[in-house]
């Protein structure tokens, strides 16, 4: 899940218009966890076709991109490779956690209690390689292009947003900032009307963006110094400190300048704190990637969804003039920049 820095920082609201015309390069993993989690029935089950398969992906993809690309967004995915062998740890107790949510979902529904069905069915989620496959697959036919990293997705979209590649990474996440991005775009794939988990009260989820320059100047640190509170803190790469959350990790930091003074204070040591600050500093990432936006397919996209998983051709045919009207609209403007007029 990685590091929560909410309690520290400083996060601006936007709406899905104020990203019109950046490019957004969206950590794909932690979108695609968001949907499966989120896109259920009421009882916890996830959407699927009539043979079974799941498809909360290929929804959220199509309906919530189709917003994205009518406010002007130009998104970019980006898929995770290699994880680094320190998160072995956060990926076993991932599956444990599953595990054990997957229990109490099939406790609840044998009661009747629907509300903490679907609460636990939203821990349950699993992606998987034909998932990310598919989600590939319907990519390119909706013209959306889409970037495999080579080790951590936060990480290469951190780079792109660093490079002027995009304007900012997309992501539940924090690590986006220990990674460099100068911008991080919260609740992106989830904004709207929300129910909060077993209450029967909503709430409007909004955009929000953070900058990691006026969040180092606002704490009077720096992006070392932040990586470091999080090693303390917590990673998904390392155990932090017990008892250690933002604001005291913060306050130890400062007062000791680094890591290894904090440690001291506190007489105990953390044996993987190099190895997790080349990770965060130093990512094994493209430094240099095409990105190309392309007309959609779609006849292709038809095909995919209606023929193969179900879907209903009416609302699959009322996003894609999204998508077409929004790729017309670039051209437009494109041409328009050529002959200087505009």
């Amino acid at each position: 899940m990685g590091i929560n820095l909410s309690d520290i920082v400083t996060l601006e609201p936007r709406t899905l218009g104020d990203f019109s015309g950046k490019v957004l390069a969206i950590d794909a993993f932690n979108t695609l966890y968001q949907f499966l989690a989120i896109i259920r029935q009421p009882d916890g089950t996830p959407l699927m076709d009539k043979r079974g398969r799941v498809t909360s992906h290929l929804s959220g993809l199509t309906y919530r991109l189709s917003n994205f690309v009518a406010a002007g967004i130009k998104p970019v995915f980006v898929f995770d490779g290699e994880p680094p062998k320190l998160k072995a740890r956060t990926i076993e107790g991932r599956v444990d956690v599953k595990r054990r949510a997957e229990a109490e979902w099939k406790e609840a529904l044998e009661i009747g209690d629907i509300a903490t069905a679907r609460s636990k069915a939203m821990q349950t989620s699993r992606l998987t390689g034909d998932m990310v496959d598919q989600s590939k697959r319907l990519l390119e036919l909706l013209g959306i292009p889409w970037v495999q990293a080579p080790a951590e997705g936060e990480a290469q979209a951190s780079a792109m947003a660093r490079v002027g590649t995009a304007y900012a990474a997309a992501s539940q996440d924090f690590d986006s900032l220990l990674f460099g991005s100068p911008r991080l775009v919260k609740n992106l794939a989830i904004s709207g009307r929300r129910k909060l988990p077993r209450k029967e009260v909503y709430v409007d989820v909004q955009p929000e963006e953070i900058s990691l320059e006026a969040t180092l100047s606002n704490l009077g640190i720096t992006r070392e110094q932040l990586v470091d509170m999080g090693i303390l803190i917590g990673t998904d790469f390392n155990e932090g400190v017990k008892g250690i959350g933002p604001k005291k990790a913060l306050a130890l930091i400062k007062k000791h300048g680094a890591l290894e003074g904090v440690l001291a204070e506190l007489n105990v040591d953390i044996e993987s704190k190099e190895e997790v600050r080349e990770i965060f500093l130093h990512p094994k990432v493209h430094e240099s990637v095409d990105i190309e936006f392309k007309d959609p397919d779609p006849e292709g996209v038809r095909r995919m969804l209606c023929d193969e998983h179900d879907f209903s051709r009416d609302r699959i045919d009322t996003a894609l003039e999204k998508f077409v009207d929004a790729r017309s609209s670039q051209k437009q403007k494109s041409l328009d920049r050529w002959f200087g007029s505009g």
